[in-house]
């Protein structure tokens, strides 16, 4: 038995490889295309270059794909050949059940242009399922006054193949009282009749087992068996009768369970047990069996499972009625299922794309299709998307769309979207369903890098260390990525003879800027140049800003005295006549400080003198004053140190000495006479040489004060371009403090003065 097994098993695979080969090879008509089930992975289903016309590049170039409606369809497509092979085996059975042909829709869909094309695929069927029988052991009450002829039914067997791999024949073991007929239903299933060909006796034989083998047509052909119990009754001669041979009704699909759906009435003529009938299904499937319940006492046909429009539209079921003497009768009931809106709207996405790139229009973004399982009004559909997005849905074929870009996008404005795609159908009640699709705007180089500010001013104070971080500049860029990454340079400065090179650098990456070097105020003010700001798109932005960098002024510089000198070899005498009266101006210390602002304020302070509390010295403008009258006691020289000090932080400060000789008119000799009794032959000769050392003196001091006077002028106008040159400080001053900014009338007074003096002495 085992041998003859393997045998038949043997035999079936070679068979089915013939089949495959033989279905492999044929090809299908352009849109329509055959495969034979069960084919291994990797099988060539057709080539659509040859089947729907198609060139070998344009596949490739269109960016060809092969979709379904629910994507089930393990289907994969060669672009490169137009081969379209299979991913995994595919099972008729499970994918159309009875339905005979088994066609599968897909689509092919090709972009730029974007167009689809249907295709529908046809999955013969191979005999790989045998015939069952639902009863493995089937009962027969059968009365021994039947006639001869008197049919009886039996159970049909279930083979889930279709066409001629479906159920063919049924043959009874050999016996002397049986023959089995065939007969089809009325959904064309064929179901066997056991015929009677010799009367039976009850007394001669109770029973009788036979065995039922149901054949299909497949090559070799499957076979299923099932034993046929058969229990002779007697005197039973009249069948159930129903009162109608067909019965119709129509069942919404959403029906509770155990809803009452139909009652089929038979009768017997016999009386007693003999007339008593029992009902049930006959030559019914598992699915009947699971989906309806009848009661065997009245006849009732009541609601067990769920109904589904969209799996099963009807039902053909024949019903049995059955006398204990074992006489039946048979009637078909026909339930047709009635569709309710019960299916929400379905997306299939084929194609997405995302991010998008900005500034292009009419992009397109999404390719999907839509399916309602429901029919009629309940399986239309409309499809909509938000009106205030920059977006706009067409539709190419019938339940088939894509999603472009209604104009250019900008990343900058709004990076991201959030689109709703709503499908209604046009039910009732209406059922929605949403898909949300985020779509990403990528970047482009559009933006040129803003600087915070067009021009930034920056302060330092000079005598810095180099590499001193002097200010950052900043700019933006609305990119994104290698778009808005900044690399910040310098370009040139406004004075083109400056090495700016030399003077500050700055960090390409976070803008700030250094000084390479000490600077010093007294040299350099102020300078300015221009900075660059350049983002690593391509092609590359940039823009600019100007920059200028004050140098702040440190007290870096002490007063510099410039009368009295002190740098002479002989110092300088003022004159005061005895007979002065207070308050009178003896002289004025003149000093300059090459440092601004207040650190070129300058004060006047008296340290020392010879006669304190006869002198003093006004802090504003350095005037020498005396303070009282002079008298006898006083002593003919002064020696006066006065402190000369600016408004720094710290201050800084020079000295300066004043000798100052009393004098009683100024025809007086300049020297102090000798203590002690002197000849007056001697005293007139010592007075005439003191008169000439005095006027060649004033005469020298003039000369002197006018040249130094010259110079200061000269050194006014050259100060910018020399770093050691004199730099004598404008501007207003404080009431508290002393204004030099103009030293002219102080050397006109000098210069007045010794005029005078020169001119009184020669008098004299």
């Amino acid at each position: 038995m085992e041998s003859q097994g393997g045998l038949y098993l043997l035999t079936r695979q070679v068979l089915l490889l013939f089949v495959f080969l033989g279905m492999s090879q044929a090809h299908s008509e352009a849109g329509r295309l055959s495969v034979v089930e069960e084919m291994l992975s990797g099988a060539l289903v057709g080539n659509l270059v040859k089947d729907l016309g198609l060139q070998v590049g344009e596949l490739s170039a269109r960016e060809a794909q092969v979709a379904s409606s629910d994507n089930k369809l393990p289907l994969q497509l060669n672009i490169n050949t137009g081969d379209l092979l299979l991913s995994e085996p595919l099972d008729r059975e499970e994918l159309c059940g009875s339905t005979e042909p088994c066609v599968l829709h897909f689509q092919v869909l090709l972009k730029n242009p974007l167009k689809i094309l249907q295709v529908e695929l046809q999955v013969m069927d191979v005999n790989d399922n045998s015939p069952i029988f639902l009863e493995k052991e089937m009962v027969l009450e059968i009365p021994e006054n039947s006639p001869v002829g008197a049919v009886f039914l039996l159970e049909s067997a279930v083979d889930l193949d279709v066409g001629i791999n479906a159920v063919k024949s049924y043959v009874i073991s050999q016996n002397s009282h049986f023959h089995i007929t065939m007969r089809v239903n009325p959904d064309g299933r064929k179901y066997p009749e056991l015929v009677l060909d010799k009367a039976l006796d009850y007394e001669e034989q109770h029973e009788l087992s036979l065995i039922l083998t149901a054949l299909d047509g497949g090559t070799p052909p499957r076979s299923g068996t099932a034993l046929v119990r058969v229990e002779v009754i007697d005197i039973n001669d009249n069948s159930p009768e129903f009162d109608q041979m067909f019965y119709e009704v129509m069942v919404p699909e959403n029906s509770m369970l155990g809803s009452l759906l139909i009652t089929a009435s038979a009768w017997d003529l016999d009386s007693g047990i003999n007339g008593e009938v029992s009902y049930a299904f006959s030559h019914a499937s598992e699915d009947i069996r699971k989906t309806f319940a009848v009661n065997k006492h009245s006849g009732e046909i009541s609601l067990r499972g769920y109904l589904d429009f969209e799996r099963t539209e009807s039902y053909s079921i024949i019903i049995k009625a059955t006398d204990q003497g074992g006489l039946s009768g048979k009637s078909t009931v026909r339930i047709q299922v009635m569709d309710v809106n019960d299916n929400f709207p379905e997306i299939i996405v084929s194609s997405f794309i995302s991010p998008i790139p900005e500034n292009t229009a009419e992009t397109l973004v999404m390719i999907f299709s839509t399916r309602d399982k429901d029919s009629g009004e309940n399986g239309k559909m409309v499809c909509t998307i938000p009106e205030d997005l920059p977006f706009v849905l067409k539709s190419s074929t019938e339940n088939y769309y894509h999603l472009e870009t209604d104009g250019a996008l900008d990343r900058e404005s709004i990076a991201e979207y959030n689109i709703t795609i709503s499908v209604t159908d046009l039910g009732t009640p209406r059922l929605t369903t949403q898909h949300t699709i985020t779509v990403q705007v990528s970047d482009i180089n559009d933006n040129a890098p803003a600087f915070t500010q067009t021009s930034y001013t920056m302060f330092v104070h000079e005598n810095n260390s180099p590499a001193l971080h002097i200010g950052t500049i900043s700019a933006t860029d609305f990119d994104s990525g290698s778009n808005a990454h900044i690399t910040y340079s310098l370009l040139s400065a406004q004075d083109l003879q400056m090495a700016l090179t030399s003077l500050v650098s700055i960090n390409a990456d976070n803008g700030q800027l250094f000084a390479l070097r000490a600077l010093d105020y007294e040299a350099l003010q102020a300078f300015e140049f221009d900075v660059s700001a350049t983002d690593q798109g391509s092609p590359a932005l940039s823009s600019q800003a100007l920059v200028r960098v004050v140098v702040l002024d440190d007290n870096d510089n002490a007063p510099f005295v410039l009368y009295p000198m002190q740098n002479a070899s002989a110092p300088c005498t003022e004159l005061l006549p005895r007979a002065a009266e207070p308050g009178y101006l003896v002289t004025k210390v003149v000093a300059v400080d090459r440092d601004s602002g207040q650190n070129a304020w300058l004060s006047f302070q008296l340290l020392k003198a010879t006669e304190p509390g006869l002198f003093s010295v006004w802090a504003h403008n350095g005037e020498v004053r005396t303070t009282r009258m002079l008298s006898e006691r006083d002593v003919p020289k002064h020696r006066l140190l006065l402190l000369v000090k600016d408004n720094g932080d710290p201050p800084r400060s020079a000295s300066v000495t004043l000798h100052v000789l009393v004098v009683d008119g100024f025809s007086q000799p300049f020297l102090s006479l000798p203590e002690v009794a002197r000849n007056p032959v001697h005293e007139e000769d010592a007075l005439t040489l003191y008169l000439v050392i005095a006027l060649a003196s004033v005469s020298s001091l003039f000369l002197l004060s006018v040249l130094l006077f010259v110079g200061v002028r000269l050194c006014r106008r050259a100060r910018a371009a020399s770093l050691g040159g004199c730099s004598v400080p404008e501007g207003h001053f404080p009431d508290h403090l002393v204004d030099i900014s103009p030293p002219t009338s102080a050397f006109q007074v000098l210069a007045l003065k010794f005029g005078l003096l020169h001119l009184t002495v020669f008098i004299m």
